[in-house]
């Protein structure tokens, strides 16, 4: 009876996108932990390679089509593949050599308003005066985490911050770039298959930086990274994905960024004794507000529907608080 009045309180759309959060904000932390065991395009690589093949078979089992067949289809294939797995994740693995996952999280933040610009300058939207006010905020932000001056500017935390919001820009890029094509394929098909060609992708790069899989150590701690990496990280937290993207709609999934940072810095300070400073969460607070600047009309329409459940929930609690004990 508790359970089930619990569940009607809580929508499970709510609880799944907490725990899409948990998980994918853990995650930083897991590559931070897991990059003093393993090369890390290889690392990056390995990971997508099995979460690829896991991804994939659920596609064959779920999907009506599995396989690519028009061109627009391979088109969509290797843009997620090159720009959303292979740039993104090589780049963040290298970078958070430099910095720490919480960091790397808050600039990440960034690609929501990252790609409101991609998409003004390649497929012509309008640059109206609230998207560069936005993107200004979020540009700042990035500059206010990564401590730039003009006496910074080649510090090892500046270059990690640059390589994060590189492969945030990469991120950010391939989804504009897959907008415009049309596709019959599901989105695991087309994930599982980006994922295996991203992650060869990211073999040939560690190859040209001259790693290899000699040099991984493994240990109980980097297996338990790589396994919370591909198997939650990975798999479960993609499955939850494409379920929520069916049943809430990518701009309110698109949240899911902005509490990422806030499971980082929490997991950091918990497993690492980390602690972020004071500039990194106005930084992160300046790329939130970059983002409610461009999306304002659905993060108002998001509050809003947030108020009326809060009321709804009120009223019937008052409701059902003055006729419980009768009933019972």
């Amino acid at each position: 009876m508790i359970s089930s009045d619990i569940q009607n309180r809580i929508p499970i759309s709510a609880v799944l996108f907490a725990v899409l959060a948990t998980l994918w904000g853990g995650s930083f932390v897991a590559i931070e932990i897991g990059l003093h065991y393993f090369p890390p395009m290889v690392f990056a690589g390995v990971r997508y390679a099995a979460a690829g093949v896991v991804i994939l078979g659920y596609a064959v089992m779920t999907a009506d089509r599995w396989r690519p067949r028009a061109r627009e289809e391979y088109l969509s294939v290797a843009v997620v593949g090159a720009f959303v797995i292979a740039g993104y994740h090589g780049l963040l693995y290298l970078g958070e050599q430099h910095v720490s996952g919480a960091i790397a999280a808050v600039v990440v933040s960034l690609s929501p308003v990252l790609t409101a610009g991609f998409a003004g300058v390649v497929l012509d939207e309008r640059l109206t005066l609230p998207k560069g006010l936005g993107f200004t905020l979020g540009v700042a932000g990035v500059a206010i985490v990564a401590g730039l001056t003009p006496t910074t500017a080649l510090s090892a935390n500046v270059v990690g911050v640059g390589l994060v919001l590189l492969g945030a820009a990469c991120f950010a890029l391939g989804a504009v770039l897959t907008r415009p094509l049309r596709t019959g394929l599901s989105i695991a098909a087309l994930e599982g298959w980006a994922m295996v060609g991203g992650s060869a992708l990211l073999f040939v790069a560690g190859a040209v930086r001259g790693e290899s899989l000699s040099a991984i150590r493994l240990t109980p701690t980097a297996l338990a990274s790589f396994a919370y990496l591909t198997l939650l990280s990975g798999v479960v937290a993609f499955l939850l994905y494409f379920y929520l993207l069916d049943d809430i709609g990518p701009t309110r999934l698109n949240l899911v960024g902005y509490l990422e940072p806030v499971v980082a810095t929490l997991a950091s300070w918990a497993v690492l004794g980390e602690l972020v400073s004071s500039s990194t969460l106005v930084g992160f607070g300046a790329i939130f507000a970059g983002f409610a600047v461009l999306n304002w009309r659905q993060v108002r329409g998001f509050a809003d529907s947030v108020r009326s459940s809060v009321e709804e929930e009120v009223e019937e609690s008052a409701w059902s608080g003055s006729v419980g004990p009768a009933d019972d």
